[in-house]
């Protein structure tokens, strides 16, 4: 068993990858949280707190669920959107992950090779990455693990991914539905939203960017 723990940075100009320092995968029916194997509905729980008690929550939904490509992205989108709705949280789209030079409108959208510097223009402390495929998910969670304090959470439909601070594996509607009803019983049981008061940026098809989420 692994002592290190995936806990917010800044880590390192380098940090070690988390699979490098001993950190496992989730099974089937769990999540981890830190690095810590737990039971599902425990890491969706403490999502849900670390969400709720953040300044500036932020989603950062990629292509998979940006793009309606398939029914199942679109059952996904409407699902984020209720998160999104019910902390509130800020929504701040990876649309694809070409390079954003020679500059990037930071506050409405997020640099997946610099994804530090949309954190740090925003300042968001924690955020959720979700239908980012594993390969650019694995390369932006350790950028914002070794430059930034920001607690992430990979929502994965795949296995998971052991260089955010939480996460949880084969993600579908339901899933995300868990989530969005335990942040609503929470704030039922008088856990209050710490978010900051923000205005929701929507990208329309005037400035030609996609109408994500609508």
């Amino acid at each position: 068993m692994s002592d290190y723990k995936v806990v917010p940075g800044p880590e390192a100009f380098l940090p070690p990858a988390a699979a490098q320092m001993g950190i496992a995968l989730p099974d089937p029916g769990e999540g981890h949280i830190e690095g810590r194997i737990v039971p599902e509905d425990e890491a969706i729980e403490y999502a849900a707190r670390k969400l709720l008690a953040a300044k500036v929550p932020t989603i950062f939904p990629g292509p998979l669920v940006l793009w309606h490509w398939n029914d199942k992205a679109a059952k996904k989108a409407a699902c984020i959107r209720e998160i999104a709705d019910a902390l509130p949280a800020r929504l701040i789209p990876m649309a694809d992950y070409r390079p954003k030079y020679p500059k990037i409108d930071a506050a409405v959208e997020i640099n997946p090779n610099h994804p530090n510097l949309t954190i740090w223009h925003n300042k968001i402390d924690v955020c959720i990455f979700v239908g980012v495929h594993c390969h650019q998910a694995n390369l932006a969670l350790k950028i914002i693990r070794g430059g930034t304090d920001c607690y992430t959470i990979a929502l994965c439909a795949q296995a998971g991914h052991e260089d955010a601070c939480l996460s949880l594996r084969d993600v579908n509607p339901d899933t995300l539905n868990k989530l969005t009803a335990c942040i609503k019983k929470l704030k039922s049981e008088g856990v209050k939203s710490e978010a900051e008061p923000f205005e929701q940026f929507k990208f329309s098809r005037e400035n030609r960017k996609p109408a994500y989420l609508s």
